[in-house]
């Protein structure tokens, strides 16, 4: 048990640390209809919340060996690593944020293709937005992005301070842009993603769904054309087509056979 003690107090402090500061605000923004938007988003906050524990805790151990065997294959470009000392420390932090954030782009958009949908699909089934549903993901989904989003910033040597504060701050900038709130974040929103855009991301509508793949900036979402001015979509509805469901069969998702024949079909389609 005690291989999962590190991750427990991890996630434990995440979640009461996030929980304060991301209740608070849904308190003042909802006020008088704070009782009913808990409600509403009890049955998928305690889906959200099983979910992060099973990958934060019980599967987080497992997670860490094909995570690092991909980074050690991977290595480091010794040569670029060398080049950091002469950055200037603010502007190594920017560029840590600018390129971590590439890579999340790229892997969240090949997310949506109908090959990986299926363990994505998961992440996309709150019909509550909050918070939580940062960490609303299937261990699938979990695994790619633990052997996936460090391996740019990791192969270019960049300083691990800058990594670290450039994860923090995705990290907590990721529940924001979950919250329940319809923020655009007026000028700020055209170099970050704002709440209003991210939710405009995780609509209802499946056509709308492919834009603004950026955790962090809308940099790479400008720059490869999935960019969409959130104003017009404000409090849209969220969802998929397929329902949310609760823990186990947020679980299973992946394998039905119908998302298979699904994907199946669509890549077998003449273009």
């Amino acid at each position: 048990m005690e291989i999962f003690a590190p991750y427990a107090r991890a996630t434990l402090t995440l979640l009461a640390s996030t929980g304060l500061v991301f209740g608070l605000l849904a308190l003042v923004v909802k006020r008088n209809r704070i009782v009913e938007a808990v409600k509403l988003s009890r049955r998928e906050f305690m889906t959200n919340l099983g979910l992060a524990l099973i990958n934060a805790i019980i599967l987080a151990p497992l997670f860490v060996f094909p995570g690092n065997a991909i980074s050690g294959a991977l290595g480091v470009n010794e040569t670029l690593a060398g080049l950091w000392d002469g950055v200037w420390k603010p502007v190594t932090l920017l560029l840590a944020i600018l390129l971590l954030d590439l890579v999340v782009y790229w892997r969240h958009r090949l997310e949506h293709h109908p090959l990986l949908w299926p363990i994505h699909a998961t992440h996309h089934a709150d019909t509550t937005l909050q918070w939580m549903s940062t960490l609303r993901k299937h261990p699938l989904s979990k695994l790619l992005s633990v052997c996936v989003d460090m391996l740019l910033v990791l192969y270019l040597g960049v300083p691990a301070w800058a990594v670290g504060a450039a994860l923090l701050l995705r990290s907590w900038w990721a529940f924001f842009i979950h919250c329940d709130v319809p923020w655009t974040l007026g000028i700020f929103g055209n170099v970050l993603i704002s709440p209003a855009a991210h939710r405009l991301h995780h609509i209802r509508d499946e056509a709308l769904m492919g834009s603004n793949y950026g955790n962090t900036v809308t940099l790479w979402d400008k720059v490869f054309g999935t960019y969409v001015d959130p104003a017009p979509y404000l409090d849209c509805e969220t969802g998929i087509a397929e329902g949310t469901r609760g823990v186990a069969g947020e679980l299973m998702r992946p394998f039905e056979k119908r998302y298979w024949k699904k994907t199946s079909d669509e890549t077998e389609a003449p273009a």
